[in-house]
Order: C-alpha cells, then sequence, then structure tokens
C-alpha cells in the first residue's frame, strides 16, 4: 500500500477507489459506497488494509453529507465530489458507516495495526476515523 500521509484519501487503495467511484454511472454510485462500507463492517476475520483504505474513504463520503460534515478537499477524491456534485445517499449508511469505522479500529485490523505501528504519540489517522465517527453518529 503506497501511503504518503494520514488522510483518508491519500493512498493508492483509496485514490484508485475514489477513481471508480468517479468513473462509474452515477446510479451505482450509492450502491459501490455501500459495497465499500459492507465489507469492512462485515469481516469477521482478519480485516485487509485495503478494505479498511475503501471503507474510510467511503465513509468520508458519507459523513460529508450530513451536518457538521468535512468539506471534501482532497485532490485524490472522486472529482464529480470536487466539482461539487453530491450522492443521494440512503439515511442507513450513516450507522453502516460508523460500524464500518469501529471494525477498523479493532485489533485484528492490518489498518490499525500500520497506522499503529507508524505513529508516534500522536496518530493523525486515528483522529480522522474517531472524528469521522462523530460526525456519523451526531444526531
Amino acid at each position: 500500500m503506497g501511503t504518503w500521509d494520514s488522510g483518508p484519501f491519500d493512498n493508492d487503495t483509496a485514490a484508485d477507489w475514489c477513481g471508480d467511484l468517479d468513473d462509474a454511472d452515477v446510479a451505482r454510485r450509492p450502491m459501490l459506497v455501500r459495497e465499500a462500507l459492507s465489507r469492512a463492517a462485515g469481516e469477521a476475520g482478519y480485516l485487509d488494509a485495503d478494505v479498511a483504505c475503501e471503507a474510510i474513504a467511503a465513509a468520508v463520503i458519507v459523513a460529508a453529507q450530513r451536518p457538521g460534515g468535512p468539506a471534501i478537499t482532497s485532490s485524490y477524491a472522486p472529482d464529480f465530489l470536487l466539482d461539487g456534485g453530491r450522492l443521494d445517499l440512503p439515511d442507513d449508511l450513516a450507522p453502516l458507516a460508523a460500524r464500518a469505522l469501529d471494525r477498523i479500529m479493532a485489533a485484528d485490523s492490518e489498518w490499525h495495526f500500520l497506522w499503529q505501528d507508524a505513529a508516534g504519540p500522536t496518530n493523525p489517522a486515528f483522529d480522522v476515523v474517531h472524528d469521522l465517527r462523530g460526525v456519523l453518529t451526531a444526531q
């Protein structure tokens, strides 16, 4: 996995997934977001880092459309979102995204292990996930 920073789109896997989302038919995009979140949330075994990276990118897209959600500004995010586009996402994706993030932060997650190992006394990647979860679970 090529990673150049701690942001949700700052790795090859997330950037590639965002490119696929951008290239997908508009009607198919919500399903691709759901699939990325479901793969992470539903993984019972060791969670692969690539699955986690795609789910984090999908969670940001869900969170960005909620009140207080983060603005999507990364040049690696889907172009249609950077150009001001939106997705019509069902309400059940926010709790699914929160469950995916919980799974990503579990001890048997490769993404968690790699970032825990790489970070020093502060962990900006973990902070991103915690902040996202807060937006997704806010009432």
